[in-house]
């Protein structure tokens, strides 16, 4: 749902348990941003000229040789085309690349959940849906504020995100892209916060000046 909407600024919020896709063009800037704290969000971009390629965490992951980005790092497509900058970071600064999307299926497999359950996959394939944008795949999303960390052991252990309210994440568009978040319905373990209770979250996007997206 679209709060507000100014030549500054555009607030986009995105409701617990549900997705948003919004088309970007090159140079424009969005905030991420942890209304409540602790809310894990899978992320995506997709170029606009062709929606099959994917910002891909695997191509990041060389491109800079190391499995968490900074500020400042470029994150590339799988043709290696950059994507998006990663501009700033009010977080604790640590979030997950290696987990991929949950699913309908993840939930019965690791955690007996019997019927649906709201998933991040299916959040992502909806927005495609909801634009008319062909849909080719869920790539490994960037879990923003997801705390899974890699043990000396190299055994993966998930924690509750300490990413506090108000705090987020700015990226910008280096090229016109589709734009795609799912605030993680995940409730069966504690990812989002200490309660596990998952939350809404906004978009604060800054438009180029002068150039309408199409």
């Amino acid at each position: 749902m679209r709060e507000e909407m100014n030549d500054a600024l555009e607030v986009i919020k995105v409701p617990a348990r549900r997705g948003r896709m919004v088309a970007l063009n090159a140079g424009d800037t969005v905030d991420v941003v942890n209304i409540h704290g602790g809310q894990v969000v899978d992320t995506w971009a997709f170029a606009r000229d062709n929606p099959a390629e994917y910002m891909s965490m695997e191509h990041s992951h060389v491109l800079h040789y190391r499995l968490n980005f900074r500020p400042g790092d470029a994150l590339c497509t799988d043709q290696w085309r950059t994507i998006m900058t990663f501009v700033e970071d009010t977080s604790p600064g640590i979030h997950d690349t290696l987990c991929p999307a949950c699913c309908a299926p993840s939930y019965t497999i690791f955690y007996g959940h019997e019927g649906y359950h709201d998933n991040c996959s299916d959040n992502l394939k909806g927005q495609f849906e909801a634009l008319g944008v062909p849909f080719h795949r869920v790539p490994t999303p960037w879990n923003l504020f997801m705390e899974t960390i890699v043990e000396n052991s190299n055994d993966m252990k998930d924690m509750p995100s300490t990413t506090g309210a108000g705090r987020y994440v700015r990226l910008r568009a280096e090229m016109d892209c589709y734009f795609a978040v799912s605030a993680c319905p995940q409730d069966l373990i504690v990812i989002n916060g200490e309660d596990g209770v998952p939350r809404n979250i906004a978009l604060h996007i800054r438009r180029t000046p002068g150039k309408l997206v199409t």
